[in-house]
């Protein structure tokens, strides 16, 4: 079915609000994508249809606009439409959700700077019709500039169209939880969350402002229509909770289940928890494809607190599978098919084992040795995420090569490179230096709007080498085997990157031609905090796209692991190396290594944990998850999927 923004205005491809899918549990309408452009492009589209709607009457229209990393493509899109389809944004009146307070519209950090940057600064939209929030106000004029601001969208009849991103307190704009169902412009207290969310682009928490502007969730309801964008795995609790969960203050999102007019965008992992999606059988009649098998069994085990084994058709009945009973025959075929399959993905060989029988092997036995390649995204995600897996392949002969992506220029503090520059500036003997001693002036005056100069970064992407190099010569990797690429995308000196181009892939395939690998290591996370592991990923995948033909890719296999945030679920599992207690310590060292890491990052997310602390946590949880359902008992597990491309 179709909906209309009005009744004369043009349809788009949504079903229609207030009409959900088959199950009793969703009470906003959404719809999945299978990635954030694919659904940020159909909501662009929407926009401008909204757009040349209005244009064609001779009418203005009222745009509510978001900010943070969910916008950022639709935004792309939008400046796409502009350029390419000549599409006016002169009838464009803009109000923006939100801004930090205190905070100087000319500050990096501000709503104001991030608007023009992403959007305004690319369109042919009129500068008199932008309305952002304004942080540099002083206390006394506050109360009455957000009553203004309330005034000002009342004056042009409101909002025709909003965009809104949530948090993972369920705020929309900074309406943080306890925001009132009809409340307007104000200033509020940020969450913690929130700003432990914001640390990464304020470079440290400490940096983030603790109050803002933001239009309230009343004036957010009044909008004629309202479009909200969820992306990556990090928010899909809160997005089920959102859809599913009671309206209430503490999830502030929950009120847009009052708006007959909403829909959400999703992702496929910002979609992953609700209810039709992780446990379709709670829903109604499934198709029981061998995945959906394996989510059901293992979902069934968590819940039961049963190993595999020991399931009974009497949890099977109870617990909506009963169909998945009728294929299979009984629990005990369905139990020991399962058990199996779950049990061949253990394996201490994660290069293959030689002269063994590999049918039922996650990796073939031959060629004996083989020729692997470990993409790291940063100096550091290789040991962090497959440490014990790399020490693995290394001791057992394999030819590995490790390639760092980016130089992680970013992630090493200021006081860490003053460090390093007055070492260099002491070896030297001589305070006539002038290359250190402008580093170290550089770094010592530096100012919260700048970036760093090409001389700051290149010190800090040198510290990383040598903590990268450190790393795999105690891992027993020979330098020559260790590549830096320092993809471009990446060196921009600040939290925004470059879009992926030719260049990045161009060095991506050379070095894969280069090595001609048997397996590939990539990360596969797709919703780092960084975002950066997306964009290696990216650039990997459509660099084999490109090889795909060559004779040497028919052998190569691809596996990803994930970063230091997540861990794939049971089911998806491929491989899983188990590792004893001395490689646990072993991987431990090899991430000591990035001294630059430690002690209080820079980016750490919303888990205040060292990155030795989160992995060793996260690959003992994985042992556990196996031991529970049945399987032998290890110390510690690192977790793969393979990737067919």
């Amino acid at each position: 079915m179709e909906i209309t923004q009005s009744k004369n205005s043009k349809t788009i491809t949504y079903d229609e609000p207030g009409k959900f899918e088959n199950t009793r549990f969703e009470k906003i309408h959404n719809v999945i994508f299978s990635s954030a452009k694919e659904g940020s492009v159909k909501v662009a589209k929407e926009i401008r249809d909204l757009i040349l709607d209005k244009q064609s009457k001779g009418e203005m229209c009222v745009l509510g606009l978001a900010t943070g990393s969910s916008p950022i493509k639709v935004y792309e899109e939008l400046i796409r439409i502009h350029k390419e389809e000549s599409v006016s944004f002169q009838n464009v009146i803009t109000f923006n959700l939100d801004e930090y307070y205190p905070m100087e519209p000319e500050n990096i950090h501000s709503y104001h700077y991030f608007m023009h940057e992403h959007l305004f600064n690319h369109i042919d939209i009129l500068p008199k019709n932008i309305n952002i929030p304004k942080g540099n106000i002083t206390v006394d004029e506050l109360h009455d500039y957000c009553i203004s601001y309330e005034d000002q969208i009342d004056a042009v009849g409101g909002l025709d169209f909003q965009l809104l991103g949530i948090g993972r307190t369920g705020h929309i704009g900074f309406n943080e939880p306890g925001s009132h169902v009809n409340s307007e412009t104000r200033s509020i207290l940020l969450d913690h969350i929130t700003r432990v969310d914001a640390a990464n682009s304020f470079l440290g928490i400490d940096n983030v402002p603790k109050k803002a502007i933001t239009m309230g969730i009343g004036t957010v309801k009044k909008a004629k229509r309202i479009v909200l964008l969820g992306w990556g795995d990090k928010k899909a609790s809160i997005i089920k909770e959102t859809i599913e969960g009671a309206i209430s203050s503490e999830v502030p999102a929950s009120y847009l289940q009052l708006h007959s007019n909403t829909t959400f965008v999703l992702d496929k992992e910002a979609a992953s928890e609700l209810t039709r999606i992780k446990t379709p059988w709670l829903v109604g009649s499934c198709k029981w494809t061998p995945e959906l098998k394996s989510k059901a069994v293992i979902w069934l085990c968590q819940l039961t607190g049963k190993s595999i084994l020991k399931l009974i058709d009497k949890d099977y009945n109870d617990n909506g599978m009963a169909g998945l009973l009728v294929d299979e025959g009984s629990s005990y075929n369905l139990n020991i098919k399962m058990f199996n399959k779950v049990q061949q993905t253990i394996t201490g060989w994660p290069g293959g084992k030689p002269n063994a029988d590999d049918t039922f092997r996650p990796e073939r036995s031959t060629p004996d040795k083989k020729r692997v390649l470990i993409f790291s995204p940063h100096p550091d995600d290789d040991v962090i995420s497959m440490g014990g897996t790399f020490d693995r392949l290394v001791s057992q002969g394999h030819e590995v090569h490790v390639a760092y992506q980016t130089s992680g220029n970013i992630a090493v503090a200021d006081h860490e490179a003053i460090k390093f520059a007055e070492v260099a500036l002491a070896m030297n003997g001589s305070s006539d230096d002038k290359l250190m001693s402008r580093v170290i002036e550089q770094l010592k005056t530096k100012n919260e709007n700048s970036i760093d100069s090409i001389e700051v970064r290149k010190l800090k992407g040198l510290i990383r080498r040598g903590e990268s190099i450190a790393a795999t010569r105690y891992l027993k990797v020979p330098d020559e085997n260790v590549h830096f690429l320092d993809l471009p995308f990446y060196e921009t000196g600040g939290i925004k990157k470059s879009p992926l181009s030719d260049e990045d892939i161009d060095i991506m395939c050379n070095l894969i031609e280069t090595i001609k690998p048997h397996q590939i290591y990539a990360a596969g996370d797709l919703a780092d905090p960084h975002g950066t592991h997306r964009v290696c990923l990216n650039i990997l995948l459509e660099s084999l796209k490109i090889l795909k033909s060559k004779p040497f890719m028919e052998d190569c296999w691809l596996w990803l692991y994930k970063g230091a945030w997540h861990e794939w679920d049971i089911h998806e599992i491929d491989m899983t190396v188990p590792m004893s207690p001395d490689q646990v310590l072993r991987k431990r060292k090899a991430i000591f290594f990035h001294q630059s890491q430690k002690d209080g990052i820079m980016f750490q997310g919303n888990d205040l944990r060292e990155f030795w602390m989160r992995a060793e946590d996260r690959n003992t949880k994985t042992a556990q998850k196996y031991n529970e359902l049945g399987l032998a008992d290890y110390a510690a597990m690192e977790a793969f999927v393979r990737w067919y491309y």
